[in-house]
């Protein structure tokens, strides 16, 4: 499915998301605190917007982009030719339920927008652990369903009506579909915090973005 849509991703998701998408992203990035020569992972980099953006950001680190969509890694290598991503990541096909690299690899491993597609969840969520070293840092972006503000009705409905009407129409009505399903099934904020916690993950913080339209997840993996 996402190798069907990867040449039409990025401007879907300007359109869909009225560009808030750029900002959630920034929001990321400034959850991070990285020097030269540290190993930095972005799962689920789809076409590598989160992966570019870090190694453009914090010069001299060694940035690796992993997806299981060939397509959307063409367009990300792409876009990285044509960054100022120094050095240049690496993109590298792979499953988050699988990675293939060592444990305690990476100081920091991101993931925005993917960890909703990972089957089992919690076997996503623990390989990461794996590999990003003790007192590393994780930080999870990912949608979900707008709730606690008065402004929140609007916003639930542009994400359960408008969003899916807009995909089918630019992408497909099964791809966006998928979407507005996926959304729809991730778990409540305080729950996935919960299933962050109980895989190891400590100092374990949330930030509602855009009405809780989305949600940063931050924590540290916990020392050895």
């Amino acid at each position: 499915m996402f190798d069907r849509i990867a040449d039409r991703y990025d401007w879907m998701n300007r359109i869909i998301s009225l560009g808030t998408d750029k900002r959630w992203r920034r929001r990321l990035l400034d959850s991070l605190s990285l020097q030269a020569g540290e190993y930095v992972l972005d799962v689920a980099t789809g076409t590598g917007d989160v992966a570019i953006a870090v190694a453009e950001r914090f010069q001299g680190v060694h940035v690796h982009g992993l997806d299981p969509s060939i397509g959307m890694l063409a367009r990300a290598r792409i876009k990285g030719q044509k960054s100022n991503a120094n050095p240049a990541v690496q993109w590298v096909v792979g499953d988050a339920e699988d990675l293939p690299f060592d444990s305690n690899h990476f100081s920091a491993c991101t993931i925005a927008f993917g960890i909703r597609n990972v089957l089992n969840r919690r076997r996503g969520i623990e390989e990461i652990l794996r590999v990003v070293r003790p007192g590393g840092t994780i930080a999870i972006l990912e949608l979900g369903t707008p709730t606690g503000h008065w402004l929140s009705p609007l916003a639930r409905f542009h994400v359960q009506n408008v969003v899916p009407r807009i995909g089918a129409l630019l992408a497909g009505r099964q791809e966006y579909r998928y979407l507005q399903e996926s959304i729809d099934q991730f778990p409540s904020s305080a729950i996935f915090r919960t299933q962050l916690t109980s895989a190891g993950l400590t100092d374990v913080r949330v930030s509602a973005l855009t009405f809780g339209a989305a949600h940063l997840y931050t924590g540290r993996v916990a020392d050895a």
